[in-house]
């Protein structure tokens, strides 16, 4: 058992002073709202989070050897949990959450982009700045963020975006992965910016509530600068600039750089958005037909103006809400459950099990029927003009399995802390998708401060398992992950 600690300590290191320089915002802004204790937090944390970061870069010698497959899984959990810890100390040291594991709980929800949260009081300023801005690195991945940053550091660039990028299509581009990295985030920060513009400039928010609602809307995380439903903005322009720019970020990737790059052909028939797009408009319609005839809303207008933003929200794993969604009727609620396990598109900022994954597993059980009727057929599954190759399909049926397991197993655990049915259920597939809104006791605020501290800890591992897409972290537990010539 050898990993190449030494550049993995040096990506620690770089993890700490980006999370350090994220800091100054926060500093800054304690500062001119004289807000002594998230002064004296962010004073603290700032220099230490960099400092010790700066000291890991420097000091730790350069490993000749290159980054296994191995290393850039460990590399990518170690710097996670660590990014999570030196993330909640704002939190312990300006008495605003005490208690570690309530910190690192709201710290792991910031850099998962989940969005929930561990109590109902309106947090300072200099606080929800922090978060927005955790959610905003989380969003696209630090670790991605390192290489497009620090291209001379990317050692085994492709490792780590293999093992922590939302999507598979990045590590299918290993030639060009630092381009494509420094794309990727130049996409982001561009729609960041117009989101930012078109919420200040066209509503009645202030610079820093936009900036709040911009990070937290285009990340998918779901933080509102008020911590509320969007409706108290009661402004239908607010809600579609937020509904548009979550879609946008919870669509492939991919399909922007195409764009750039005027690969139109390629962009028409990517079935993944489409189908996206399509589950969208279906859930949108369902629920409004559901909130009209049940008479939930006095209009089919404002049914489909309700159905649309709450099927967005749970579709991108964003966890937004416009209305209590709670008092709704069953089935529409069923319908948003539902949306919940499908998440967005692969190589997005959303979670869940992705569309490409269910596009793939829809055509792997026609294939099945279709066999049942003609046995010696030979049919291949194909996405577009692609074939998608038996190991392909392998790897989606296997995370679709661990995915269901994960999601039974951990409601098993919850329930052990005494709640109903409805509330473990959808509280293992809220943290699991990083969608944050929940049903049963949990509810559309997404508090989660009725659990005890060990199970907060254990939400707070959840939260990181869905971010992460599973595998990543449940290979750590694995013997031939730490005794690779161990049989198997």
């Amino acid at each position: 058992m050898h990993f190449s600690s030494k550049t993995i300590a040096k990506l620690v290191g770089m993890i700490l002073m980006i999370l350090g320089i994220a800091m100054l915002p926060s500093l800054i802004c304690a500062l001119c709202t004289s807000d002594q204790t998230c002064l004296y937090a962010f004073g603290i944390s700032t220099p230490l989070s960099f400092g010790i970061g700066l000291c890991m870069y420097l000091l730790i010698p350069r490993s000749r050897k290159g980054l296994l497959q191995r290393d850039g899984y460990l590399a990518v959990v170690v710097c996670w949990i660590s990014g999570a810890v030196i993330g909640a100390l704002p939190y312990i040291l300006s008495g605003f959450l005490p208690h570690f594991y309530d910190a690192f709980f709201e710290s792991m929800s910031g850099l998962s982009t989940t969005g929930a949260t561990v109590t109902r009081a309106s947090m300072p300023a200099a606080l929800i700045l922090w978060k927005a801005m955790m959610h905003w690195l989380g969003g696209m991945g630090i670790l991605i963020f390192i290489i497009a940053i620090l291209p001379a550091l990317g050692v085994g660039g492709q490792r780590i975006a293999s093992a922590e990028a939302p999507g598979s299509e990045l590590a299918k581009m290993s030639p060009r992965i630092n381009d494509i990295s420094k794309m990727l985030y130049l996409i982001y920060s561009t729609m960041t910016g117009i989101e930012f513009l078109l919420l200040w400039l066209g509503s009645t928010m202030g610079p820093f509530e936009a900036l709040v609602n911009t990070l937290g809307s285009i990340s998918t995380a779901g933080l509102l600068y008020h911590q509320g439903a969007v409706s108290a903005y009661q402004s239908l322009f607010v809600e579609l600039v937020i509904s548009i720019f979550t879609i946008f970020s919870s669509t492939n990737f991919i399909v922007y750089i195409s764009l750039i790059t005027k690969s139109f052909k390629q962009i028409a028939h990517n079935i993944e958005v489409r189908t996206y797009f399509g589950i969208i408009a279906a859930a949108s319609i369902l629920i409004a037909i559901i909130l009209k005839v049940s008479g939930t809303c006095a209009t089919f207008g404002i049914a489909l103006r309700h159905g649309f933003f709450q099927a967005v929200t749970f579709a991108s794993t964003s966890g937004f809400y416009l209305d209590d969604y709670t008092s709704w009727p069953i089935s529409a609620q069923i319908i948003l459950f539902t949306l919940m396990f499908i998440g967005g598109c692969a190589a997005s900022t959303s979670g869940s099990l992705k569309v490409f994954r269910l596009v793939i597993m829809v055509k792997l059980i026609k294939r099945g029927a279709y066999r049942r009727i003609h046995p010696h057929a030979v049919r291949s599954i194909r996405i577009g003009d692609t074939v998608i190759t038996s190991r392909l399909a392998s790897a989606v049926t296997s995370f679709a399995i661990l995915f269901g397991v994960t999601f039974v197993l951990s409601s098993i655990v919850i329930s052990l802390s005494g709640c109903s049915l409805e509330t473990a259920t959808s509280t293992a597939i809220s943290l699991m998708s990083t969608t944050g809104g929940s049903f049963g006791a949990i509810g559309a605020e997404a508090c989660y401060n009725m659990f005890a501290p060990g199970m907060k800890l254990f939400l707070s591992l959840l939260m990181m398992v869905g971010r992460l897409e599973l595998f990543t972290v449940f290979i750590m537990f694995s013997g031939s992950f730490w005794n690779p010539n161990r049989a198997t």
